[in-house]
């Protein structure tokens, strides 16, 4: 025996060697904690703990977890324990290499056993039995102790419980008579004589246990600590005496000892202290009435029959159900509550059963060998004897022992010797298979033979026949079944056999030649010729390290040894596997090699990597292994990277790195090269056009993400010189700038650039020197006197005078004098340019010295800007011609050239007229005179004056007038004379400011009516003109009358006049009408949407109380207003009805609101509720407008706001009112309009998604302008109004609305396919239709490739209606599988793709392709030439044009096929050769011939003779003649018989062997494989002699070891005797006959057994009682009742 730990460096072969293991001494300390102190001195986490072992781990219970001292910290410190640590505290189970291994009681490793109750390692519980009670007891005040049990030396498992205030104290006594004492005061664990004791206790109970085995004989006692009195609920007396009660329950196993000291200490008295009226202690009645209380009154465990045992043998479990039961003096028994049977412990529920040993293989004695001499075999019988020594069946046929092995006799032998062992004959070999296993019936199915019929002969060679059955054992039943034979496996055990029933003629007889041959011939199924053996070992399975090598079993002849098929030997009979270790030194460094990774491209050629390092395994059975550095492997190391996917991958985009920014700060672009390029396999990149690559081109220009600039100082243009000559100076102008990251710059503080330098902005410049020295210089620069005006020639005149600073629309053929009065500078030295050229004399243009230029007559190239040049100064004049149908003559474009007259403007004038266009043209109310004159007016007089032009109200009656009074003018005007401006009859004037107000008017005005006002605005416009012109004509006839006194007619002049402006005197409503409903006009208009008019004039203050307005205004509300009317007036035909409404709720009219006759709004002492916008709406049947008005008091602003969602999916232009959501499509322009109101006047910020957005994209008035809305531009932009007193902010979401478009591929489509298979057929829907063709039956794909924002819905249809066939959706309904497109008849596949912006509809047809023959391919010809070649049409199966499988086309019907001639032409000549002769010797060397001739295959398929030549020409001719059996003659040789001293085969027959030798004819040995094929003699031979003489002899059969039952045998001697002497000889000399068997079974008859045990604890009470003659107690108690 060894300790625990005593050796543990060779615990891991404690399990393979069945070491014994035992207890270690008490000193020598826990181990685990021991291995967990070692740590103590080992800092963890940086500082140092006592560490103690924490035991008892459910999950790892072979780690070592220790805890330390004081801290609730719990390490692993170790994750295995030293070998032979224990797994557990209370197991006996320990721990090797980390493993919990178990250890029975027995203290072998790996053994199960275990103690039982008694502590007997592997007993069965008898040595002890269970004592259970309950002990009640009554003390009085004179009786203070009472002994409760004695509890023998030995007892285990003791258990009590006192209920009560009273306390238990220990009396004890060992077996050397020392006494002692022990008062139980407190809880705790105490050692009392060597034995463990726990005792706890309770305010109202005490418990005390004992494990056990007690060294001592302990007694159990009960002591009064006080005097009181207590009556409890038990107790039944009538005596008055004080009593007192307790109740104690106790379970102990006393050992069994039948020694008399033992008898007399167990004494335990059951009721004893049951009061029973009107009985004495002593009578037999008390007696009978106190067993009755316990067995019949109290309740107790009932348990069900044990279940069948769950194994047969090897040990099992069997279960039962164990219930609380109470049975009544009448015998009725009934279940209660568990916990009244709590005083006794519940019976188990599991046992273990059939823990016997399962049956095992026993051999016998070895016969003797088959041989007297040389090597032979021996056999012997291996029986399957069970745990009882009885031959039966259950042995696996795979542990049965061989029974038979080779035996070599040392008696030399007088013959040749056999290569191979002599066979066993008979009756060896039979006698070993007649007590084969027998089969047992399992929950498989297999083979169950029954037992062997008798002999059919009663002597001689007979048969025996026995019945194989395929049978299952049924386990929930525990009954057998009869199957099908086919329903088992394997080879069916044979049915019938060959016996011997001995001789037929006595003892002695002797077998005929003819009885031989018949015992030969039926026994030969015994010899068997083919038998498993071990044949060497395989390779070992590792080269170092460690490994395995199978033995190879082979199925081998036995007469020649050699290899047979292993269906020729019996396969149950195959030896089980067998191996052995091999290769254990431990292995050579080496390379491990780890898998490959992904490729890193997916095309082109990509590159894998894996690990590779060297490693060195130490053993494999720990698959211990160290990682070494590479230089220690001495192979090459494998390689670490490979090539992979090596194939073209599909043409797409390639990027180049962005280039540089074009600015370094201030926004500024980043660009990059977009090329469409292909990787080939080679990893080279081949370049293609851009038109190879499918995908979408990739962005190649972006926006910088750089910083603001700094602040910067932007300067003009340098002015020109101060003077004209000498030394002057020139200065420009500066501005500070910050250009923002966007891209955009603002205008700053100049106090935020860097001081500029004064030189920056003035310095000196010198001119030619002044003529005139003396003369001062000029202190002020030159001025040019400009009359901005515009002129409109209306009639031909020959030649028309004006001043630079205006525009003239005139007539061609019209001569023009161009005058450039200045100041300050000499005329001499002004010079003209015409669209920025400098002009100089020519025939057509005269250029003036003195500060005028001509034009003769104007033709169309004569239109532009004309410049007068003095020295700084610089004016305009714009030219434009007048067709003949009052049409403008288009030159070229006047924006054109005047923004390159702008361009050289002062610095000054140039930023002005930016802040100009980025306020925009459309002005209202009193902010008119805030903002300057109009950029770019050009357009807009052209459009004014081609409307005066076209107008049919100008005077046009008496032509004749304007002629004469085109002769007066010409009379009365003179060139020369250059001091006065003369009035020009037929020239229209009007001043440029006055058009401004006309533009500026009708920017205000809605669509619908702006021609309505242009046409009354021209007609006024027209009336001014006149009026002036009159007044103007006027002082030009008088001053004509004073100069020609012969003109003495009378104009006309006012008649036409006031003809004119008469019919201009309308109302202004009636001016304000279009004219076609004028009513002065008899037709009626065509219907008309509502317009209302808007009226740019302000607020009228009727008085201080009274204000009156019109729609466009806003109306501040004073302390001291006491009413405000809101004007309305409408166009519209049919006529508009008027409604209003206050921040887009409908007005409710009362006593303050009222709604006038002439539909104005007037509300009377306005209060701050009043405070909105007042909307004026107008609606007719064909329509409806609406303008607002704000009424709001001085203080916080106001915004109008709206809550609606403006959807556009088609206009260019959407405007909606802040507060309300837009959703729009891309390329539109949206403007958000922020109507403010509020005094003083608010500013309005813009913000997008809380950012503030840079004044350019403001329009004036509150309009923010998205142009060119693209899905960057969403998000939600804010107005933000403030003033002085506070302000408001109202937000407009603004989404971007992308109508579904088609998408060229589908991202989605490649992934499903990945997943399901790249062989299901797809297509994709277009809007144009695709189609595809695929075979019934199959499944398709079919994908809509849509994008759109939002993401659009898409419905599958198919013929336009929702689908009905098998389908399913993938990738959220854009992919539609078709699970069978048989369902589908011919129709349409589409998807409807639908989101706000609008819908598309894509297509696709499937059209299926059915299988079909195809017969248009010929086989190849069957012959090249003659008369037999045909050609068969090749059968093939199509679909779609594609060959496929045959089988596919197998329902359809096959064409006929009809056999073609083909090469029916002769042959060319050939040799023909005929068979050759047979050999003219069988050994030796001979010679055969054959024939061979030349003949030519005609192609009517006879043959003719050709010369040899011929063929000689086209191929070698064939040899005629050849060598054949060359092989050496050789012949079979016997030697002479040996001596007749082999094997007895019968009485007085044995064998004699001779030598058979292969030799040539010449007397030369060769190998026996030479003379193979030539019938081989007999080596062997029956012959007499009188050894074998022999027979059995038997003696008596033993006494049968049992009298009954299945286990008694007898045995018997047998020996081989010679008949003539009687005396024994060798045994095998008598293996010729059956060996008479020396053992049988005996007396195989039932014995009685009636099953009689004990079914309650109280039997020996009844034994003692006498009460066995009652049959309630004989019943219960019948094996004690049974023995008495």
């Amino acid at each position: 025996p060894i300790c625990c730990r005593s050796c543990i460096a060779t615990a891991v072969f404690f399990f393979l060697l069945g070491v014994y293991v035992t207890d270690c001494p008490p000193e020598a300390g826990d181990f685990r904690a021991q291995q967990c102190s070692a740590h103590n001195d080992v800092k963890y986490q940086g500082q140092f703990y006592e560490w103690l072992p924490v035991s008892n781990d459910p999950d790892n219970p072979c780690s070592l977890k220790c805890q330390a001292r004081g801290a609730a910290l719990v390490v692993e410190l170790a994750p295995k324990v030293l070998d032979g640590t224990r797994c557990y505290t209370e197991s006996l189970d320990m721990c090797i290499s980390g493993l919990c291994q178990v250890v029975g009681c027995d203290r072998q490793l790996g053994s199960t056993v275990k103690e039982d109750n008694c502590g007997v390692c592997n007993g069965d519980g008898s040595t002890c039995r269970l004592v259970r009670g309950q002990y009640k007891s009554q003390l009085s005040a004179n009786k203070m102790v009472d002994t409760v049990v004695a509890i023998p030396y030995g007892s285990r498992h003791i258990r009590l419980v006192l209920k009560g205030p009273d306390h238990l104290y220990l009396e004890t006594k060992t077996l050397q008579g020392v006494k002692g004492e022990n008062n139980l005061s407190s809880t705790g664990s105490f050692i009392v004589d060597n034995s463990s004791i726990d005792f706890q206790k309770f305010p109202d109970k005490e418990i005390l246990k004992i494990s056990g085995p007690l060294t001592a004989d302990f007694t159990i006692k009960v002591r009064v600590i006080n005097q009181m009195c207590f009556l409890k609920q038990y107790e039944v007396t009538n005596d008055t005496r004080c009593s007192r009660e307790f109740f104690l329950f106790f379970l102990v196993n006393f050992p069994v000892d039948t020694s008399r000291k033992a008898r007399s200490s167990l004494v335990i008295e059951f009721c004893n202290s049951l009061c029973v009226y009107g009985a004495s202690n002593g009578s037999i009645g008390f007696l009978l009435l106190t067993l009755l209380c316990h067995i019949l009154l109290f309740p107790r465990w009932e348990s069900t029959p044990w279940t069948a045992c769950s194994s047969s043998c090897g040990g099992g479990i069997q279960s039962r159900s164990v219930s609380c039961v109470e049975e009544d003096i009448q015998g009725h028994i009934s279940p209660v509550e568990e916990w009244k049977c709590m005083y006794t412990p519940k019976m188990p529920l599991v046992q273990p059963c059939n823990i016997f040993d399962c049956p095992k293989w026993l051999a016998q004695e070895w016969s003797p060998c088959t041989v007297t001499c040389g090597q032979g075999l021996r056999y012997r019988v291996v029986l399957c004897i069970d745990h009882r020594g009885m031959h039966t069946g259950g042995c696996s046929s795979k542990t049965k022992p061989h029974i038979k092995e080779e035996c070599i006799v040392p008696t030399p032998c007088y013959k040749p010797k056999e290569k191979l062992p002599v066979e066993a004959k008979l009756p060896w070999y039979k006698q070993a298979q007649e007590l084969e296993e027998g089969a047992v019936v399992s929950e498989e199915p297999s083979f169950i033979p029954e037992a062997w019929s008798s002999c059919s002969v009663t002597c001689g060679v007979g048969s025996q026949v026995r019945l194989v059955k395929c049978q299952v054992l049924l386990s929930f039943s525990q009954s057998v079944a009869d199957l099908p034979i086919d329903e088992c496996e394997g080879p069916k055990p044979v049915s019938q056999r060959a016996c011997y029933s001995g001789p037929c003629n006595g003892e002695a007889a002797e077998y005929t030649p003819e009885e031989t041959d018949l015992l030969y011939g039926r026994l030969q199924e015994f010899d068997e010729l083919y038998d498993w053996e071990y044949e060497g070992f395989t390779e070992c399975s590792e080269s170092c390290g460690g490994g395995v090598q199978e033995a190879v079993v082979t199925c081998l002849n036995k007469q020649t040894r050699e290899t047979a098929d292993e269906t020729q030997c019996v396969t149950s009979r195959r030896p089980p596997q067998l191996l052995k270790a091999c290769s254990l030194d431990p292995c050579p460094p080496r390379w491990e090699i780890g898998k490959w990774n992904t490729c890193s491209l997916t095309c082109g050629v990509g590159l894998q990597t894996r690990d590779v390092f060297c490693s060195h395994l130490l053993s494999r059975e720990s698959n211990e292994t160290v990682i070494l550095a590479d230089e220690l492997c001495q192979k090459p190391k494998p390689s670490l990277v490979q090539a992979c996917n090596r194939f073209d991958c599909p043409p797409s985009w390639y990027t180049t790195e962005w280039q540089e920014c074009s600015q370094t700060c201030g926004g500024g672009v980043q660009k990059r090269d977009i090329l469409c390029k292909q990787r080939l396999a080679d990893g080279s990149l081949l370049e293609l056009p851009e038109t190879f690559c499918s995908m979408p081109k990739l962005v190649s220009q972006q926006t910088c993400k750089n910083e603001d600039c700094p602040n910067e100082w932007l300067l003009s243009d340098w002015s020109q010189c101060s003077v004209s000559c000498g030394e002057g100076t020139q200065s420009r102008n500066a501005i500070c700038r910050k250009i923002l990251k966007t891209g955009g710059s603002i205008i700053i503080n100049s106090s935020l650039c860097p001081p500029l330098p004064f030189s920056s902005l003035l310095r000196p410049c010198a001119l030619a020197t002044c003529a005139r020295h003396n003369r001062p210089a000029h202190k002020q620069s030159p001025h040019i006197m400009a009359a901005k005006k515009v002129y409109i020639q209306t009639r031909k005149q020959k030649k028309l005078h004006f001043i630079v600073g205006g525009y003239a629309y005139l007539l061609p053929k019209t001569s023009v004098i161009l005058r450039c009065p200045t100041r300050r500078f000499r005329k001499s030295m002004i010079f003209w340019e015409k669209d920025n050229k400098r002009l100089i004399s020519s025939a057509h243009i005269t250029i003036a010295p003195y500060g005028y230029m001509k034009i003769h007559r104007l033709k169309p190239s004569d239109t532009g800007i004309y410049t007068c040049i003095a020295g700084p100064a610089q004016e305009h004049f714009v030219i434009k011609l007048i067709g003949s149908n009052k049409n403008l003559i288009a030159g070229q474009p006047a924006g054109i050239r005047e923004e390159e007259a702008m361009r050289k403007t002062s610095l000054n004038e140039a930023l002005r007229t930016q802040e100009k266009h980025i306020n925009g043209i459309l002005f209202n109310g009193s902010k008119t005179e805030k903002r300057g004159h109009l950029t770019d007016p050009s357009g807009w007089y052209d459009n004014i004056v081609s409307r005066l032009l076209q107008h049919k109200g100008w005077p046009g009656g008496n032509l004749e007038f304007w002629e004469a009074q085109e002769s007066t003018e010409r009379n009365v005007s003179s060139e020369e004379d250059q001091s006065q401006e003369y009035s020009l009859p037929y020239t229209m004037v009007t001043e440029q400011k006055r058009l401004d107000d006309i533009i500026r008017n009708l920017s205000q005005q809605p669509e619908e009516l702006k021609d309505i006002y242009t046409e009354q605005l021209i007609v006024q416009l027209i009336h001014e003109i006149f009026k002036n012109h009159l007044e103007h004509q006027e002082s030009v006839l008088k001053a004509s009358r004073r100069r020609v006194d012969s003109a003495s007619m009378e104009y006309p002049f006012h008649r036409h006049v006031s003809g004119f402006t008469s019919s201009l005197r309308t109302s202004s409503a009636e001016a304000f009408l279009p004219t076609s409903m004028n009513p002065t006009n008899g037709l009626h208009s065509p219907h008309q949407k509502p317009a209302i008019l808007r009226k740019i004039s302000a607020a009228q203050q009727l008085s201080a109380s009274e204000v009156v307005t019109h729609l466009g205004q806003t109306v501040v509300l004073a302390s001291g207003t006491l009413s405000v009317l809101l004007h309305c007036e409408a166009v519209g035909n049919p006529k508009p009805t008027i409604s209003w409404a206050k921040n887009g709720e409908e007005v409710k009219y009362n006593d303050r609101m009222l709604l006038q006759p002439d539909d104005s709004l007037q509300i009377l002492a306005p209060v701050e509720a009043d405070v909105g916008f007042y909307a004026c709406n107008a609606s007719n049947a064909l329509g409806s407008d609406s303008v607002s008005i704000a009424v709001t008091l001085a203080g916080k602003p106001l915004i109008k706001a709206s809550r609606t969602t403006v959807i556009n999916t088609e206009l260019p232009t959407v405007t909606a009112d802040i507060g309300s959501t837009v959703k729009t499509i891309q390329r539109t322009n949206v403007t958000i309009s922020c109507q403010v109101a509020g005094v003083p006047e608010a500013e309005v910020t813009w913000f997008k998604n809380k950012v503030k957005l840079s004044p350019a994209h403001h329009l004036h008035d509150g309009l923010l302008l998205i142009a060119n809305v693209s899905l960057s531009d969403q998000g939600l932009y804010s107005c933000r109004a403030a003033n002085l007193r506070g302000e408001v902010t109202e937000s407009s979401q603004l989404l971007v609305l992308e109508p579904p478009r088609p998408l060229p591929y589908l991202e989605n489509l490649t992934a499903v396919l990945s997943s399901i298979g790249t062989n299901l057929p797809s297509v994709l829907t277009s809007p144009s239709g695709t189609k595809m063709t695929i075979s019934p039956g199959s499944s398709a794909l079919i994908g809509c490739a849509v994008d759109g924002h939002p993401t659009p819905n898409i419905t599958w249809l198919y013929s336009g209606k929702p689908l009905s066939l098998r389908h399913r959706f993938l990738a959220a309904g854009q992919i539609l599988q078709i699970l069978n497109i048989s369902d589908a008849p011919e129709g349409e596949f589409s998807c409807l793709a639908q989101n706000e912006a609008g819908s598309l509809l894509q297509k696709t047809s499937l059209e299926i392709q059915d299988y079909q023959w195809s017969v248009d391919k010929l086989m190849a010809c069957s012959a090249s030439c003659g008369h037999k070649g045909v050609q068969v049409p090749q059968l093939r199966c199509l679909l779609d044009g594609t060959e496929v499988n045959i089988s596919n086309c197998k329902e359809k019907p096959k064409p006929t096929l009809q056999p073609i001639a083909c090469n029916r032409r002769d042959c060319p000549s050939r040799w023909m050769v005929t068979s050759w002769s047979p050999c003219t010797r069988s050994c030796g060397g001979g010679i055969q011939m054959r024939r061979v001739t030349c003949q030519r295959l005609t192609a009517k398929g006879s043959s003719v003779p050709m010369s040899n030549e011929t063929c000689a020409q086209a191929s070698k001719r064939p040899v005629d003649t050849q060598n054949c059996n060359r092989q050496l003659c050789v012949e079979w040789v016997a030697s002479s018989w040996g001596q007749c001293n082999g094997p007895c085969i019968g009485s007085r027959l044995a064998v004699q062997h001779r030598q058979i030798f292969c030799q040539t004819k010449d007397g030369t040995s060769v190998s026996s494989d030479q003379c193979s094929a030539l019938p081989r003699p007999l080596s062997t031979q029956n012959c007499w002699t009188d050894i074998c003489g022999v027979h059995w002899r038997v003696s008596l059969w033993t006494v049968c070891t049992a009298t009954c039952g299945n286990y008694g045998f007898q045995s018997r001697r047998v020996d081989c005797v010679h008949i003539r002497t009687n005396k024994p000889v060798l045994e095998h000399y008598c293996s010729w006959r059956p060996r008479p068997v020396n053992w049988q079974r005996c007396n195989i008859t039932p014995c009685e057994n009636m099953e009689c045990r004990d079914t309650t604890r109280y039997c020996e009470k009844v034994k003692q009682l006498k009460l066995c003659q009652l049959t309630q107690f004989k019943s219960r108690c019948c094996g004690t009742c049974g023995k008495a």
